[in-house]
């Protein structure tokens, strides 16, 4: 059994400034982090030399000191308009200082000084008229684009922070369950490297990111801990040529259009934009492939890639949302043999599967190379794939060329973020000791409003 003051699960964003804002508190108790991954200078994919996923125990994409960041295109939105529901608990003012505040601590670390997205006020005002026209709403927030290179760059410096300033990082732990009694939690149960062990705590901060979402639902249900069934994203990757979104690319360099289509009327939002990007694929547990996408600030391919997804609330007696979006990936795992599939949105259209010749004719290459062409329509929620289309139709206004026949959708994109956690604006839950944080907890999407809540928390906390 273990000892220490503030025990952290998991080494994402959520975790790692909970810690760094703590030091910079001059906070003199033991912090403990466990993460289930390896530390970042560990962290690399095989895929890079097989040219195919060959699902390792645990993925160096999604786990790992500083989660999914360490992997992604390290965009950090710097507006509270974007990143989750913690503006509704704590305040878009508050939120919104405390972005201010996280991005000065990135910034100290190497990250790049120019800010995207708010160079040309009158040409974002078109784009925002042809949003207009197409019944959508243009989010134009802020980015500061890290690059998927350099976020490994200052991840790796906030490690050797933490390390050099007497925070114990413990890699290889997975966390197996929560310690707790008459409404108290006092520590956690880890399996480790050399077997199991208990590590008991005056706080615990459960930051296991989307990663492990579906673990804290577990320990919700099983220890009482107040949720509620949130939102749950399903979706698709849209690829297109950069030509087609070069005015966006170049002016707000990531276009956030969110709208209602018919008949549903489903909330549905791009996300995560990559100018020159690549597709990329991630596993969770159970070799469960999901499609990503990543931009780099040296390397640059000819397509353009970014998320479309369709949220899904569900109300009682269904409280299962994120197995409900895992049956989905499943089911497009299934029918591309364990890997991504990809489609043309004109055989969608056509009532047809893609052929791998056909992807090979088309202007749009896939920057995918391992996807399976396919048909995606086979496994995808007709309501969210209904979604999808018609709001593809209404983005097309916007930006002329993106409903072409050539762009590609790949499945499944699927945002495991939905267990929302209840908690007071000390981020204080029903469990006394017991705290929740990041994506996980269902109030942050992204890295920059992680890293505020776990800015947040060191302030609460000491």
């Amino acid at each position: 059994m273990k000892n220490t003051n503030i025990l952290i699960i998991g080494a994402g964003p959520a975790g790692i400034f909970t810690a760094l804002e703590l030091l910079s508190r001059n906070y003199r108790g033991r912090i403990t982090v466990v993460e289930k991954g390896a530390p970042i200078e560990k962290r690399s994919c095989p895929k890079a030399k097989t040219g195919r996923c060959v699902n390792c125990k645990n993925c160096h994409i999604t786990t790992g000191f500083s989660g999914a960041g360490a992997f992604s295109d390290g965009k950090l939105s710097l507006s509270s308009d974007v990143g989750g529901d913690l503006p509704e608990l704590l305040g878009h003012e508050k939120v919104q200082a405390l972005i201010d505040y996280t991005d000065k601590i990135y910034l100290s670390f190497g990250a790049e000084p120019k800010v995207e997205g708010i160079s040309d006020s009158e040409k974002i005002k078109e784009i925002r008229k042809k949003a207009i026209q197409a019944n959508l709403k243009l989010v134009d927030c802020p980015i500061r684009h890290l690059g998927t290179e350099k976020a490994q760059q200052i991840y790796l410096a906030i490690e050797n922070r933490l390390k050099d300033s007497g925070v114990e990082l413990i890699f290889s732990a997975d966390a197996l369950d929560l310690i707790v009694e008459n409404g108290v939690c006092s520590g956690a149960l880890i399996r480790g490297e050399n077997g199991d062990f208990s590590v008991r705590a005056d706080a615990v901060i459960v930051a296991t990111g989307r990663r492990g979402a579906d673990w804290l639902n577990e320990m919700c249900r099983k220890h009482g801990i107040n949720h509620e069934a949130g939102t749950v994203d399903i979706g698709v990757r849209a690829e297109v040529r950069n030509e087609v979104m070069e005015d966006v690319n170049n002016i707000l360099y990531e276009s956030k259009l969110i709208g209602y289509p018919k008949p549903f009327k489903n909330k549905v939002r791009t996300f995560c934009q990559n100018p020159g990007g690549f597709v990329s694929q991630e596993n969770y547990d159970n070799a469960l492939a999901v499609v990503n996408g990543h931009s780099y600030k040296e390397r640059k391919s000819e397509n353009t890639n970014l998320a479309i997804l369709c949220s899904n609330h569900f109300q009682d007696p269904f409280d299962r949302p994120i197995e409900y979006a895992k049956k989905v990936g499943e089911l497009t795992n299934m029918l591309g043999n364990g890997r991504i599939l990809v489609q043309r949105l004109g055989d969608i259209r056509d009532g047809k599967r893609s052929w791998q010749e056909d992807l090979m004719r088309s202007n749009v290459k896939p920057t995918l190379a391992d996807a399976v062409a396919g048909d995606i329509t086979s496994a995808m929620p007709y309501r969210s794939m209904i979604s999808i289309l018609n709001f593809i139709d209404e983005v097309d206004t916007v930006v002329p060329g993106f409903a072409s026949a050539e762009t590609l959708l790949y499945s499944p994109e699927l945002k495991f973020y939905s267990n929302k956690v209840s908690m007071n604006t000390d981020l204080e839950t029903n469990v006394k000791n017991l705290y929740c944080l990041g994506d996980s907890s269902g109030w942050t999407r992204g890295l920059m409003m992680a890293s505020v809540m776990g800015v947040h928390m060191a302030r609460k906390l000491y």
